[in-house]
């Protein structure tokens, strides 16, 4: 047996046999034959909040990724949401970054307009980009180039309270965000409840960000200088404040997100929940009453019918020593088969055109297959349908701009003084632009 402990300080001469290396060496290759090989890379893979529920579905791509490549391991892991942002920043600061990471639009071009992800323009075929939806795949450019590959995609719909519909006087909910005010005052004087929760805490949701743009807000210009103090930015703080000041909207959308507007509509409180198609799940759990008088609607939008679009993509940090490997893993899971088989398993929506007509076949024979009586599903197929057709004229509203959470958080900040009648909407829309504009000189 070979000794593999620590010698002595002064080992005394060793009787016995003498070990010749020509005996030695088959020896050696024997005892490594006797364990597995290992692999001769690993790709280290991060993703967001998908175990374990999609534990099956990611190991089964994973596998038969490794088959088509073998000699690279995959290591998946998966984080929650609110923790990828440092735990990424600590890797790459520490030189240990992973090869595929999944991100939002938003902190993905942060880190790419800091040199920290591989630019993908000269490594994705374009006959590899012609699989994606355009706004899907533009919702990862920026003046940096391709930053990141889309993979699934969320658009809103509208969850409709039928009772307070109905008790308004309304047949049917406002699609556009000019029928608002009418459809919240009759709301308000037939029922005392709310229309619609909107929130205007600064890190929380973009809607209001959207709907700027969606009333014809031109957010920035060229030299990334604010552009909103125009007629129609000074329309649109007005039309958020006014119906604030009027009591038509909670007090509490000042300080509180979107997890309110969910708890009011389960409630029975709001009218109107801007949402996703799987909120319906925790809606039928939580509030069976209300969801049994829940009709879909399209969201809320402008004039030309623009809805936004939510991009989850997969990035490739700059620090892979194998970003061809790691761009071939994110194509691959991204491929439109992949994007069809998890978009059936999570209720998303893909951003793989072929994926998406898929889909909408599949939806469209459920509805032809469905039991009379069967309300749930009736529900979710028409949440999916709805989800889809709006995905046909949606986009990425807001751009991924580096610095798009503090361009919110500066103009969230002004409209709450408006609101709260510190300033009016024409003085919050000057200051707001006064302070970004300070922000970008000092920037430079």
């Amino acid at each position: 047996m070979v000794n593999l402990s620590m010698p002595s300080r002064h080992p005394r001469p060793r009787r016995g046999p003498v070990w010749h290396t020509a005996l030695l060496f088959p020896l050696l290759l024997a005892l490594q034959a006797c364990g597995a090989r290992p692999p001769e890379r690993q790709l280290e893979v991060w993703t967001l909040q998908l175990s374990p529920r999609f534990d099956s579905y990611l190991k089964g791509v994973v596998e038969q990724w490794e088959a088509r490549n073998p000699g690279v391991d995959v290591r998946w892991t998966d984080l929650p949401w609110g923790a990828v942002e440092q735990k990424l920043l600590a890797a790459v600061f520490a030189r240990t970054a992973p090869d595929v990471v999944n991100l939002n639009p938003k902190f993905a071009a942060k880190l790419a307009s800091q040199g920290g992800l591989l630019n993908l323009d000269r490594r994705v075929r374009p006959d590899e980009r012609e699989r994606y939806l355009e706004g899907a795949w533009q919702a990862s450019t920026g003046p940096m180039g391709t930053f990141g590959i889309p993979w699934y995609l969320t658009s809103r719909i509208t969850l409709v309270n039928g009772e307070l519909l109905a008790a308004a006087g309304y047949r049917q909910p406002p699609a556009r965000w000019q029928d608002l005010p009418a459809f919240a005052e009759a709301v308000k004087n037939a029922t005392g409840r709310h229309a619609l929760f909107v929130s205007v805490a600064p890190e929380d949701s973009a809607e209001i960000l959207e709907s700027f743009v969606q009333m014809g807000v031109q957010l920035l210009d060229d030299q990334k200088r604010a552009a909103f103090a125009t007629p129609a930015g000074r329309r649109a703080f007005s039309f958020w404040t006014d119906l604030y000041r009027r009591g038509l909207l909670p007090r509490e959308v000042v300080s509180q997100g979107h997890r309110r507007a969910i708890e009011l509509y389960q409630s029975g409180d709001l009218a109107l929940l801007s949402t996703s198609a799987a909120a319906l799940n925790s809606i039928r759990t939580n509030a069976p009453a209300v969801a049994a008088r829940t009709r879909v609607a399209p969201p809320l939008t402008g004039p030309d019918g623009s809805a936004n679009m939510a991009v989850m993509n997969l990035v490739v940090p700059e620090q892979s020593d194998q970003p061809e490997e790691a761009v071939d893993f994110a194509l691959f899971l991204t491929n439109p088969a992949n994007q069809y088989n998890f978009a059936k398993a999570s209720g998303t929506l893909p951003s793989a055109g072929e994926a998406m007509v898929a889909l909408e076949r599949d939806v469209r024979q459920a509805q032809k297959d469905l039991r009379p009586g069967d309300d749930g599903a009736a529900q979710a197929l028409s949440a999916q349908e709805v989800s889809l057709r709006t995905l046909e004229r949606a986009r990425v509203l807001v751009p991924a701009d580096p610095e798009i959470k503090q361009l919110q958080a500066v103009i969230y900040d002004h409209l709450q003084q408006a609101m709260l009648g510190q300033l009016s909407a024409e003085e919050a829309v000057e200051a707001a632009a006064d302070e970004w504009n300070r922000h970008v000189q000092q920037s430079r």
